[in-house]
């Protein structure tokens, strides 16, 4: 993927932030359940991709490239229960269901919402943290 460079646009970041925080909260409202994995593990792939890309916008580097914008996710210097790579992980399994038709199981969402629930509010916090203050952390 070609990285194009343009102006930093703190608003957009923070929106972007505002609506995968909207997201977040309707998707683990959702029953686990066979029918519902594969939306609720896509989900929460696109809120956390969502936030790696808000990093990208703040610091004025349009990308539509997935795995750059978990990767930003993934510098992040934070203290959490889980390893951040396991966003990667993600990611894979993302891929998987949108190009092979994986069909997740239930432990497997289960398991997920599981990480969510221990990291997504940290992470949140530092991404908005770095897009407020304009400066680069990861």
């Amino acid at each position: 993927m070609i990285q194009r460079y343009k102006r930093p646009d703190k608003k957009n970041a923070e929106s972007i932030v505002q609506s995968a925080k909207k997201d977040m909260e309707y998707t683990l409202s959702l029953d686990i359940n066979e029918n519902s994995t594969v939306t609720i593990i896509r989900n929460i792939h696109e809120c956390f991709r969502s936030l790696g890309d808000a990093l990208l916008i703040s610091r004025g580097i349009e990308d539509g490239d997935h795995a750059m914008s978990i990767k930003e996710l993934t510098k992040l210097q934070i203290k959490t229960e889980r390893p951040l790579g396991v966003l990667d992980n993600l990611r894979i399994l993302r891929h998987n269901i949108n190009y092979y038709g994986y069909r997740p199981k239930i432990e497997e969402a289960v398991e997920i919402v599981d990480f969510v629930k221990s990291c997504f509010g940290i992470i949140v916090k530092e991404v908005e943290k770095q897009i407020k203050s304009g400066k680069y952390f990861g």
